[in-house]
This record gives structure tokens, sequence and C-alpha cells, in this order.
């Protein structure tokens, strides 16, 4: 095989994963509006693609550049025709997919109608609506031979009318109006007629009110056509020095904003005199730029489609499962003295870390905090955990990376944002993109200064961390936690030199890092000792490394790859990769994780990372991956590649045809990887017991001892010795619905000298049995939302 024909092309490859996203919305095992929304992310990807990379290959031709670095056997001016040839039939595809899901939504009672299906009653509702609405959203502009065409902006949909004159169709004019849908819903939910409902797009209310919108002019005749104009996304960044790195950004903000015109998409029943004046208007020459499409674009809006269905049209909304290890109301910190811990999203709640910001924020021993930040929510509770450790005199240190493509006009905001309340801000460093996701805490404790660190997979976004798959780190390891405080040293002092010995950064350590790791597999491979490698990312398409992939399979190292996007080896290669299978999972969730597992001789070394291998990631970002050293984490990250790989519902074959193949069972047992991970996580966390028990009691000590012979995941608590909360009581309280009373030993002493014959009220009691836990009835069990008040095993026994 020669070198090119050894990788997928990276386009080619892309493309084939947002097929895969078609894949979910032609799916009918899918819920009915969970297809609907897997429409508009294909939509919202395919828009991201033309405005990165297809952009990117453009000026490839327009520069006269020949660069083929991954291109495959192809030139740029073959990939670009190829690229358009497989973009035209995933969107024929796409439209397909929508027609099939109306009509069955119509078999529901839930109707999407155009302006011509109004009934007389929708209609007065519709312009009413408009007059009200849309009607102070939007702004006609008139369309002239000696007028300037205005500019139309990205990510926008427009709507191309031509007015006539039914008797004398020779007399034109022509307009456009915006579709206004960040100010208002892209959709109008109307009034149920009987156990029927309507939905109808923006686009069509405005049909609708033509005649309404351009009343001073004598026509009588108007026609409506979508379009949609797709922009180069490219930031080209000046080099004055005069400028700070903020001002650079903004000014490069703007220029994006009037980038040259990527694609044209336009409803194929536009008429073509209509056409021909808009291109020559915009100075599209050619067809290349041009797509015609179907009377409705952005799709993207979809993922907003209202929630108009049933239950059974959605996924059903399962609780992320609350950390064993992490009780509410008690001390992150101290239990990270204790352990490690590895918080699973969306399957846990993303408020963990929240806690884990917000009481460093209040901690009177923690100076100093410090975070990386590339993607926020619009309100970000993180933000706001990072504003109230300010105010309580903590020294925060914030990375913004004002380089995240398309939030980068939020970071600028939240950067001056926290500049203002006195943060010391670093806004990135230039030439390299801060990707890595650490948060750190010094905190001065008897001993000295001890650090706590945060390492994660995914962004600090409390949206983004309900439906992407990622992995979060919680340590106090002082190895590691020592490390991850000298990068924000680094930060601060980009001219200083650091050792790091536990923790993986790029761009200076984790290529040569993970080829020497891949070394070792081959060498024991040679050896005739145990070799074999789990790689989850979601992206593999740097050379180097796949050729090392390549030479392991051929070593006989097994290989197992879960990747999620863009995947540039070829597995079907005899020689290549005869010992190398993969996959793609696209499921409910999407697929963020990184986690490298090898084998080592079965040692079974894990690591989490911030980095897929790619090589901006691996060369021109600063990424931090992080080796696992619990026994009980890594344990939890084997079951997830185990669960992964047996996954025959929603994984893809990845081959070198990217025909995404599903992994068909063979036994016609099925195994649904997300389903089957968030069993896993509420096992391991749901099924535990907290106990609050008096040791003195035997009968007590019996029961525990029982417990613990058979395995059961219970957590002891010794309230004579470490004391018991009212919030512990009132929590025992509430789950078991038992009265305080209820819970009082009468039988003794202390009772009988000072409590027998009063009566106190709840709160009152509770604060006796805080002061005094010997009063307390032995012992308290509580597992998840239950609780008993037990004392023979039997009872327990009943609560599991």
């Amino acid at each position: 095989m020669d070198n090119k024909s050894k990788y997928n092309n990276r386009e080619l490859s892309w493309l084939s994963f947002n097929a895969r996203v078609l894949q979910e919305a032609e799916d009918p095992t899918v819920p009915l509006f969970e297809r609907i929304r897997f429409l508009g992310i294909f939509s919202n990807n395919l828009d991201e693609f033309f405005r990165v990379r297809v952009a990117a290959v453009r000026r490839m031709l327009e520069f006269g550049k020949d660069e083929e670095a991954l291109l495959g056997d192809m030139t740029p001016a073959e990939l670009y025709d190829k690229i358009q040839e497989t973009v035209v039939q995933h969107q024929q595809k796409a439209q397909e997919i929508y027609r099939n899901i109306w009509q069955e939504m119509a078999s529901e009672n839930i109707f999407m109608i155009d302006e011509k299906q109004l009934t007389h009653e929708q209609g007065v509702f519709v312009r009413k609506y408009f007059n009200v609405k849309v009607l102070p959203n939007i702004v006609p502009i008139m369309l002239g031979k000696s007028m300037k065409f205005p500019y139309l902006r990205d990510k926008s949909v427009y709507l191309a009318v031509k007015l006539s004159k039914t008797k004398s169709p020779d007399k034109f004019a022509y307009a456009l109006i915006r579709v206004p849908s960040r100010s208002i819903s892209r959709f109008l939910v109307l009034p149920d007629q009987g156990n029927k409902k309507f939905v109808i797009l923006v686009d069509d209310v405005i049909r609708f009110c033509l005649n309404d919108i351009f009343p001073i002019f004598n026509f009588d005749h108007f026609e409506a056509y979508t379009i949609k104009v797709t922009r180069d996304a490219e930031l080209d960044i000046d080099d004055d020095i005069s400028k700070s790195y903020m001002e650079k950004m903004e000014i490069s903000l703007k220029k994006r904003k009037v980038g040259i015109p990527v694609r044209l998409i336009y409803d194929r029943e536009l008429p073509g005199d209509l056409l021909e004046f808009i291109m020559k208007k915009m100075k599209l020459n050619g067809e290349e730029k041009t797509v015609a499409g179907g009377r409705y674009h952005n799709h993207k809006d979809f993922m907003d489609f209202p929630e108009v269905g049933k239950p059974h049209h959605y996924y059903q909304r399962l609780p992320p499962v609350p950390h064993k290890d992490l009780p509410q109301h008690q001390s992150i910190l101290k239990k990270l003295r204790q352990k490690d811990i590895l918080l699973h999203y969306p399957y846990q709640s993303f408020s963990h870390f929240i806690d884990f910001l917000r009481e460093a924020a209040i901690d009177p021993k923690v100076s100093e905090i410090g975070i990386t930040l590339y993607r926020v929510s619009e309100t970000s509770k993180v933000v706001n955990a990072l504003l109230n450790a300010i105010r309580n005199g903590k020294k925060v240190t914030v990375v913004i990376e004002l380089q995240a493509r398309f939030d980068e006009e939020a970071n600028i905001f939240w950067s001056n944002k926290l500049q203002e309340e006195g943060a010391h801000v670093i806004n990135g460093i230039p030439g390299l993109k801060i990707h890595c996701k650490l948060a750190w805490v010094e905190r001065k404790e008897k001993n000295g200064i001890r650090n706590y660190a945060y390492i994660g997979t995914g962004n600090f976004h409390e949206g983004t961390a309900r439906v992407y798959a990622d992995k979060g780190l919680l340590t106090a390891d002082p190895e590691i936690a020592n490390e991850v405080a000298n990068m924000f040293e680094f930060f601060k002092h980009t001219y200083k030199h650091f050792e790091f010995k536990q923790i993986i950064v790029s761009p200076f350590s984790q290529r040569s890092f993970f080829l020497h790791k891949i070394d070792q597999e081959i060498a024991n491979a040679k050896k005739g000792k145990q070799a074999y490698m789990i790689l989850k990312m979601n992206s593999l398409i740097d050379q180097e490394m796949i050729d090392k992939i390549y030479k392991a399979s051929q070593a006989g190292v097994k290989i197992q790859l879960i990747i999620r996007g863009i995947f540039g080896l070829k597995t079907d290669d005899p020689v290549l990769s005869e010992n190398i299978e993969a996959i793609s999972i696209v499921d409910k969730y999407l697929e963020h994780t990184r986690v490298m597992l090898f084998a080592n001789g079965g040692k079974d070394d894990i690591y989490i990372s911030s980095a897929d291998w790619m090589s901006r990631n691996l060369d021109r970002r600063i990424e931090v991956a992080c080796p696992i050293y619990s026994p009980e984490i890594k344990n939890e990250l084997k079951e997830l590649l185990r669960i992964q790989l047996r996954d025959n519902t929603k994984a893809r074959i990845l081959d070198s045809e990217l025909s995404n193949r599903y992994n068909n069972p063979s036994n016609g047992q099925r195994h649904r990887a997300q389903e089957d991970y968030y069993t896993y996580i509420k096992k391991r966390h749901q099924n535990n017991m907290k106990i609050y028990h008096n040791p003195r009691c035997s009968k007590s000590r019996e029961g525990l001892k029982y417990l613990e012979e058979r395995g059961f995941d219970i957590e002891i608590i010794d309230y004579m010795k470490n004391g018991i909360t009212s919030w512990e009581i009132k929590d025992f309280l509430n789950k078991s619905g038992l009265k305080v009373t209820d819970i009082i030993r009468t039988s003794e002493e202390l009772y009988k000298e000072k409590y027998k014959g009063h009566e106190f009220s709840t709160e009152e009691w509770i604060s006796i049995l805080v002061e005094n836990p010997k009063l307390i009835q032995r012992p308290l069990v509580i597992k998840g939302t239950h609780a008993i008040l037990a004392r023979p095993v039997e009872e327990i026994l009943k609560l599991i």
C-alpha cells in the first residue's frame, strides 16, 4: 500500500461521522422528537464543516496551494468535488428523513403545516402573532439593479421575495427578509383542535402575511423562497505588536462576520431570474458555491423544536446518579484527602464539581483557586463560584482561551467580567490554544500548603455536561495536584521551565509519551508478553500516531479503537491492520471522553486526556493527560471500555469504505453502551448503604459484620466517635417517614433523668440528639431515597 492510501481522508471521514448522526435521525427505534433533534444536529454540524473545513479547502484552491496532507490520493480540487458530491447525497437523504418524520408526526396527531394549510381560525391567530411578535423583528429590504446588495449574515435564513401583478407579470420587484430566530422562536405552536396539535415555522408565518409587509406597493402576487449563506469562519489574527491579544481577537471577530461566502443554499423552486440576480449581486460565479435545497433551511433550529410530543416521543430523562463518596453537605476536600474521585458525566451531575468550587470559595483555609475555561454556559455557575471566591478574599486565576471556536465573543465577555471583579485573567498564549481542562485549589493546612486538583476530558459547562459523555478526576494526590499547580505557574510565567513527571502535557511531551507507550506494547508483544491497547477518543488523524499503531498491529499487539468522529486509519488492510478493530458510537449522549489503556505486561496503565490524537492537539495546543492510580477508578474506566466494546446497538464498524455498518449482535443479545453504563454507575453508586451506628451495641456490630462479609457496599458512620449533624438526622427522618420521637432511645438513663415527660419541638429534639447521640436508637440505615430504623440484620436486608 502506498503512503497516500494508508489513510482515510480527514474531510470525508468527518462527513462519514455526520452520516452516523443522520442514521440516528432515520432510526425508527429512536423516539420521534429525538430524531428531529438529530436532524438539527446534522444540519448544525454541516454548517460548521463548511465554515471551517470546506473554507480551508477553498483557500487551498484559490491560493494555488498544492497541499496534499491527509488528502489521500486526491488533489484539493478533486477533494472539493468529492465533498460536494457527498454533501448533496447526505442532504437528499436528510430531506427524505424530514418528510418521513412529518408523516409519522401526523399519524400521532401532531401536524407541521404551512401557510396554505391554515384554517380561518388559525389564520386569525397567525396574523395576530405576526403583528405583535414578528413584524417588529423584521426589516424588509427592497432590491434593485442599481442598489447595493445587502450583507447576508452567516447562519441566518432569508426569504427572497418576488412581488408581481397577476395581470401584468412582467412588472415585478425583488425584496429580502431576514427570518428572525434569535429574538423569537423559529416555531409557532398553534391552538390545539381536539387532540390534534399544530406547529408552523415562522418562515411560513411571514409568507402568510407578505401582503401586510408590502402594503404601499401595488402588487397582488407574492412568492417567497428561502436562501442561506455560509461564510468562512477562519480567524486571521494580525501581528501588530501595539495591540493587546484581546484587541486582536475583537478585530478578527469583526472580520469573521463579513467572511467570504463558502456556499449559498437556496430553495430549488426559486425562480431562475431571482437566483441569477442574487448570484450576480453576491459575485458568486459558477455553481461550485451554490446548493439547491428544499423549502426550509437552517434545520439546526430543529434542535429546539417545541415540546409538543407525548412522553414516548422523547428519551426517558435519567436522573444523574449521586456519587457515593460525595454526599450532600459534607466536605469534598476532606473526602479528597482520603481518596481520588472520578465523576462520570452526564451519568453523574456536574453539580459535584460546582460544589467543589463553592466549598473552596468559602473555606477560610483556601488561599487561591485556578481554572482553565474553554467553553462556559451563558449563565455560568462556574463563573459565579469564582466571583464568589473573589468576594471572599481568595486569589483567583482564570485562564480563558479566547480562540475557542465560535465561543470567542462569550469568552471575551467573561474575561472582562472576571477582570472587573478582581480575578487574574490570562487570555491564552499566542500561538498555543489552551484546551486542557484543569482546576486547582491551594489550601493552608497543618503540615503546610496542600494542593487539590481537577483534571477533565470536557469543558466546564453545565449545559453540555448534561449531553456530553465526559470524565473528571478530583484528586489531592500530592504528585499530581502539585504538577497541576505548576501548570498555573506556567500560564503566569510562560518563560519558566517546569518538569512534569506525572501529568503529560502537550505540546511538550504527550506525543513522545504515547509513542513510547505503544513502543512498550510492541516490545512486550515480541517477548511473548501480554500486549494490547484500547484507545477511546473523538478523533484519530495524526499520521505519526497512526503509523505507530500500524507498527504495533504488525508486531501482534491487539488494538481496539473507539473513535467517535474523524478516523484516519484503515482497519481492513491485511498487512498493516490485521490486529486492529475500530468502532464508533453515536447515541443519545455525545461521546467525548478520551481514555487510553495500555497492557504494560498485565498492569493495565490507564490515562484520561483532554486531547485527541490530531496534530493540532499534540503539537499546537496545551493539553493535559493524567495517569489513573486508584484501583477503584481504574476498574470503573475498564468497565466503561468493556461495555462500549460490546455495544451492538449503537456501535458502527469503522472501515475503509466509510460504510457505517452497524455492529449487529451475533447471538441476539442486545447491548447498548450508554444504557448499560448508566446501569453500571447506578449500581456502583446507588446500591451503597449508609449506616449510623453505636459500636457499643453488640447487635449492631453483628449486623455490620454480616453485611461486610457478604460484600455489601456500605458506609459505616460511628456517631459516638464522629458525631452526627442536624442535617443528617433530618435527612434520615425525611427518607424514613419517622418522627424524631421514634428514634429516641427511651431506655437510656440520660433520657430518664433529663427528658422523660418533657415536651420539645422537632428542632429542639434534633439539637438534643446532636449533643447526645447516645440517645439515638441504633442503627439508622439509609439507602438511596429510603431509610429505616433497623436493629435485626433481617430488616436491613429487606431494605436492600
